[in-house]
């Protein structure tokens, strides 16, 4: 059986790229509101939070929607 490789078209390079910076804005958003965030503001361990941003999408997301406490700001 042979696999055939197909190049990405420009639209579709272009739609790559923009889907791999916005994923980028938002691990570094995530990041930098945890940097920035008091301790006491957020859910669980700081650094245990770390690790998690790197988690494609799934990371900065669980990290703003479970791990700030919101309404203490």
């Amino acid at each position: 059986m042979t696999h055939h490789k197909r190049e990405l078209t420009g639209p579709e390079q272009m739609g790559v790229l923009v889907v791999g910076l916005v994923q980028f804005a938002f691990a570094f958003l995530a990041a930098w509101d945890l940097a920035h965030r008091p301790a006491e503001q957020v859910r669980g361990p700081k650094p245990a939070w770390i690790p998690a941003l790197f988690i494609n999408w799934i990371g900065p997301a669980a990290y703003f929607a479970v791990g700030i406490k919101h309404g203490t700001r």
